[in-house]
């Protein structure tokens, strides 16, 4: 069984001086309304008339995510620029995964046994609750097996995903002479997978968040000292080795895997945003652009993943969850 590491503290949203404003569980998609669903949760349609869950925040920032693939596809401040990426080929009509925003990976990262990145990104995922916290909205979504599924990976799971819009304040005392408040926005996701068989299974698994960027000025720091396995230039025989730099950018075709990753590194996407992507129990991270190979929009987005590379072993009843929480002052 995986333990989960608690090295990255996420705010606490449930802890008992903050009040729950509104809470709806138990909600089928089919039974949902605006008026049922929680303050700051609407229930709308979206690309190929999909169903689409609307996030606003009591501070003015904003998440869209797709019931198909559970998919989140946007991201913004409260400026109203989003921090994610939709590819301009993305289609929403259900006969591929949404390319772009945050996709699932699950139970397979990458190419293998199964379908690349496995069917938890081509599969409807249900509305299982819905709340607000002192104006941060939360939505909770379940997957669960079905013959789409089992025809690949002939196995029962449930797996939850909660995604958060966070607004909170934080203050900086500078040369103790006065203070600074600081206006954070946040949105965090926290993926559980039970096994609900009655013998163990394992999986890898990753988020594979596109984020808005200039590929010439977009750089990463945080992951300096890492063990690499570079996909550049044979992707069937990364290559061994350790990362050296201090900042990482994107000079060309990138697809390199960081093993025990850090549980904090720090995107600069070169438009202006410097994006704290922190997690728990995500061991792993990704770096991943194109380049040449999508021409069309690579100079646009840069992906960083958290992921966690090595199996996953669950035993009958038992859970994983690992969590991601995306931050921008």
């Amino acid at each position: 069984m995986a333990t989960v590491s608690m090295a990255f503290s996420l705010p606490a949203l449930n802890s008992r001086n903050l009040r729950r404003v509104k809470r709806n569980s138990g909600m089928a998609f089919a039974t949902v309304s605006e008026e049922t669903t929680a303050l700051g949760v609407k229930i709308t349609e979206g690309e190929g008339n999909l169903p689409k869950v609307v996030l606003t925040s009591a501070g003015g920032s904003e998440a869209e995510l797709y019931l198909f693939g559970g998919c989140v596809t946007s991201w913004k401040a409260s400026n109203g620029k989003d921090l994610l990426f939709v590819r301009p080929d993305a289609v929403f009509n259900k006969k591929k995964p949404i390319s772009g925003g945050i996709p699932h990976c699950f139970p397979q990262f990458g190419p293998g046994p199964m379908q690349q990145h496995g069917f938890a990104r081509n599969m409807d995922w249900s509305i299982v609750d819905s709340e607000n916290v002192e104006g941060n909205p939360i939505i909770t979504l379940e997957l669960k097996d079905g013959p789409y599924s089992r025809a690949m990976w002939d196995f029962s799971f449930h797996a939850l995903y909660k995604v958060s819009l966070i607004t909170f304040l934080t203050t900086a005392c500078l040369f103790t002479c006065f203070q600074v408040i600081l206006n954070t926005k946040s949105i965090s996701t926290e993926l559980t997978i039970k096994n609900m068989d009655n013998k163990p299974f394992s999986f890898n698994t990753a988020l594979h968040t596109y984020f808005s960027a200039s590929v010439t000025g977009a750089s990463v720091k945080g992951l300096k000292g890492c063990k690499t396995l570079n996909k550049d230039p044979d992707p069937a025989n990364p290559l061994e080795g350790k990362e050296e730099r201090d900042v990482i950018t994107f000079p060309g075709f990138v697809d390199c895997i960081y093993l025990d990753a850090p549980n904090e590194v720090h995107l600069d996407n070169g438009l202006g945003d410097t994006i704290s992507i922190g997690n728990t129990n995500w061991s792993d991270a990704v770096l991943w652009n194109p380049h040449l190979q999508m021409e069309a929009c690579y100079k646009d987005f840069v992906c960083v993943e958290n992921a966690k590379i090595g199996n996953v072993q669950l035993e009958p009843e038992r859970s994983w969850t690992a969590k991601q929480h995306l931050s921008i002052s």
